[in-house]
C-alpha cells in the first residue's frame, strides 16, 4: 500500500467519521472504499462517452447497411 496526504473539507472529513463509526469500519478502509467506488462509476462514464462517440461516428454506415437490406428484402418480397 502506498500512503498518501490529502486535505479534507472539514464538514466532510466530520461526516466520513459519523459513517466509519456507525458501521464501525476504519476510516482508512472506507475512503479507499469509496475511492474504488468513484473510479468504478467514472471508468462507466468515459465507457458510455466513448461507446456515444463511435456510435455516432459509424451511424451512417449502420444506416446504409440497413437501407441495403432494405432492398434485397424487397426484391425477395417481390420476386416471390
Amino acid at each position: 500500500m502506498k500512503n498518501l496526504s490529502l486535505k479534507l473539507n472539514e464538514n466532510i472529513l466530520e461526516e466520513t467519521d459519523r459513517v466509519v463509526k456507525s458501521i464501525n469500519t476504519s476510516r482508512n478502509a472506507y475512503i479507499n472504499q469509496a475511492l474504488n467506488l468513484y473510479n468504478q462509476l467514472n471508468r462507466r462514464r468515459i465507457l458510455k462517452k466513448q461507446l456515444a462517440f463511435e456510435s455516432k461516428a459509424t451511424a451512417h454506415v449502420s444506416l446504409e447497411i440497413l437501407s441495403e437490406m432494405e432492398k434485397l428484402n424487397d426484391s425477395l418480397v417481390y420476386e416471390n
